[in-house]
């Protein structure tokens, strides 16, 4: 295949990310299955109206609840979080992770008083530990810190985060975000508690970035496999990595409709590519509900499809998450998400919960110029809004925001809370 269409490229984007055509996972053991076709999970501890993991979550797993993301985690130990830009991966990519954590132990920590703790500090960290079990920051004590850190302010507190990145301490469970440590033997099954070799490292996470934007452009993977295996990559070497995976036969190149350059795509996709770019939805990928054209799906904040400019280019739709900003710099509103309608952005929407009264509020809606106007998109709002009411615990739903009034007396009348 040398090239294809605007719109299969953004359907396949969605449906690699599991969002298109439709939720094709449930249940726990879905949970799992859904953040391995997601490949990564950002996590964040704010929580408006949901966290936005768990808003990711709900858009692609049937009958998601938030419990659910823990219990695969933490207690059937299917996932594990790492990094200072905090994701989630599944456990199995734990071996190549090893070669990351080895590189972080010999850089040492950034922005800290000590690039490594010293080593008294790390012993009895280890040994509160290994006596006590697990263990959270608040849970140790220490020194403060001689200096201001991000990390906490106490020394044992930032020896325990250096001990996360280097691999020596896991994060076994949480109390509401915060993290509890363990001994990463204690954590991590022991068929994944080993180190793979470079040479499988380096291959297994240029295609994890592939697979991880479903496409991904030439000059991309040199940035990204840079931080994967925490050695700076240039452009020759990557792209001597490139041809050598491209002889492999994993992975090809790709044109896409209204972009000059190449793009990258796993061969194990290549199937589902082509039934797309025929009209047709692969086998694998149909839904076990709804299709999005029949319910919304409301886009999580730090949604890769959409996040960080993507939906400029993916959608010509513009979102910024604007949670950040001071209020008299918002343009839509506090926690504004994304609402996809069949395979395109079409509209936005700021929802708050009212937990004291069970009432998820609309506060804001925002249809975009050529957005559907018709029956079938109020309809497939009003299944969107009850399914994430339903995620939320919300009892009803507030729809004063809603300022279109037809929109609102159609939702109105098919919303049954």
């Amino acid at each position: 295949m040398d090239s294809i269409s605007r719109q299969t490229y953004r359907r396949f984007l969605l449906a690699s990310q599991g969002l298109w055509p439709g939720r094709r996972f449930s249940g726990l053991s879905g949970t799992e299955s859904a953040l391995r076709q997601m490949q990564a999970l950002q996590l964040d501890p704010l929580v408006m109206v949901a966290r936005s993991q768990d808003i990711a979550m709900y858009g692609r797993v049937l009958d998601y609840k938030p419990d659910l993301l823990y219990k695969m985690a933490y207690e059937k130990r299917k996932a594990f979080d790492y990094g200072g830009w905090l994701m989630m991966y599944p456990m199995y990519e734990f071996p190549f992770w090893r070669l990351h954590m080895k590189r972080r132990e010999e850089k040492g920590l950034r922005w800290e008083h000590f690039t490594h703790p010293p080593k008294a500090v790390v012993k009895f960290v280890l040994d509160e530990l290994r006596e006590k079990g697990p263990l959270g920051n608040r849970d140790i004590e220490g020194d403060a810190v001689k200096a201001w850190s991000y990390r906490g302010r106490k020394e044992t507190s930032v020896t325990l985060f250096y001990l996360w990145l280097i691999g020596e301490v896991m994060i076994t469970s949480r109390k509401g975000f915060d993290r509890i440590y363990d001994l990463r033997e204690r954590v991590v099954p022991k068929e994944f508690d080993y180190a793979a070799s470079v040479q499988e490292t380096e291959d297994f996470f240029c295609k994890k970035h592939i697979a991880f934007h479903g496409m991904t452009r030439e000059n991309s993977v040199k940035t990204d496999l840079s931080y994967y295996i925490q050695r700076k990559i240039g452009a020759k070497e990557s792209k001597e990595q490139i041809e050598r995976l491209i002889e492999k036969k994993e992975i090809s190149r790709v044109g896409v409709e209204g972009f000059s350059e190449n793009f990258l795509i796993l061969n194990s996709d290549m199937p589902h590519l082509s039934s797309i770019e025929a009209g047709r939805v692969p086998k694998a990928w149909k839904p076990k509900g709804l299709t999005t054209e029949e319910e919304v799906t409301l886009l999580a904040p730090l949604e890769i499809v959409s996040a960080r400019g993507r939906a400029k280019k993916v959608f010509d739709f513009e979102y910024v998450w604007e949670v950040y900003k001071p209020e008299h710099q918002r343009k839509w509103g506090y926690y504004v998400l994304p609402v996809l309608y069949g395979d395109d952005l079409v509209a936005r929407l700021d929802p708050k919960l009212d937990r004291t009264t069970g009432t998820l509020h609309i506060l804001g809606f925002w249809l975009e110029e050529d957005a559907p106007k018709d029956g079938a998109f109020a309809d497939a709002l009003a299944n969107g809004l009850e399914r994430f009411a339903g995620m939320i615990g919300a009892k009803k739903i507030d729809l004063s925001g809603i300022k279109i009034a037809k929109l609102r007396a159609h939702l109105k009348s098919k919303i049954k809370l």
